[in-house]
């Protein structure tokens, strides 16, 4: 595993448990910082509003997330979007037109993953000559405190076989979604390290983009990552606390 040096910028990533203090030692180091998730059960601000309360100091700026990706991808293409989301996430797109749909936008509905509203956005597509599928991400699954539950990714691939169609993902591990992470902050890949939990839309995400990546072995990760045959870690961290003092020993 490497352990290569950082220069002065970083891009981090954190899935809602860390403790603040290590958010905070990384900001007073003065390296820059961006929480990059695939949270869409919730807007930035319900988002950050949570990790608030859990005692981080964190702004909306600081937060980059597939919704936001998508209205911009929708305006710019004059998309009107079905959307099958999280009720919670519906403002996000409160400045979107969405009357005679010709796109599905597919988010982490959760209970809103019915027969009827899979049906639905199976029948806004196939009604189309060029079908248009937009994924808030494609993860399989994630893990909350009862334990794993599947993903947007499940749900998106139901689609695609259906209606014959590549879903464009905006979340991670998508190469765009990355980009613009390290284009808010100013930053080159090459100058940039993820921390996550995910092999996949974490780590490889992140690589594919040109960033260095650690995953750290808690939260969704499962010992069988460290076998993944196409994606490798530029390290395993054991929490994020070890990645936190691996990163500020080698400025």
């Amino acid at each position: 595993c490497s352990r290569s040096s950082v220069s002065g910028k970083l891009l981090f990533y954190v899935w809602l448990t860390p403790l603040p203090f290590l958010l905070n030692r990384i900001k007073a180091s003065g390296l820059k910082l961006r929480f990059c998730t695939n949270e869409t059960q919730a807007t930035r601000e319900g988002f950050v509003k949570k990790l608030q309360g859990m005692g981080f100091d964190i702004s909306v700026a600081e937060v980059t997330a597939p919704a936001p990706a998508a209205c911009r991808i929708l305006k710019e293409r004059s998309l009107r979007p079905h959307l099958l989301v999280h009720n919670d996430l519906v403002p996000e797109f409160a400045e979107i037109d969405k009357t005679n749909p010709n796109c599905v936008v597919i988010g982490d509905a959760a209970e809103n993953f019915t027969y009827g509203n899979l049906n639905e956005a199976f029948r806004v597509l196939i009604g189309m000559e060029k079908p248009v599928l937009i994924s808030l991400g494609k993860g399989r699954y994630y893990k909350e405190t009862d334990g794993l539950k599947l993903d947007v990714g499940a749900y998106m691939k139901a689609l695609e076989y259906a209606c014959d169609v590549q879903a464009e993902v905006v979340g991670k591990p998508a190469k765009t979604f990355f980009e613009s992470a390290l284009a808010e902050m100013g930053v080159p890949p090459q100058q940039a390290i993820m921390i996550g939990d995910d092999i996949v839309n974490d780590v490889g995400g992140a690589q594919q983009c040109g960033m260095r990546a650690l995953q750290v072995r808690t939260g969704k990760y499962r010992p069988c990552d460290e076998n993944h045959p196409h994606v490798k870690p530029d390290a395993y961290v054991n929490n994020l606390a070890e990645a936190v003092d691996i990163i500020l020993q080698q400025l």
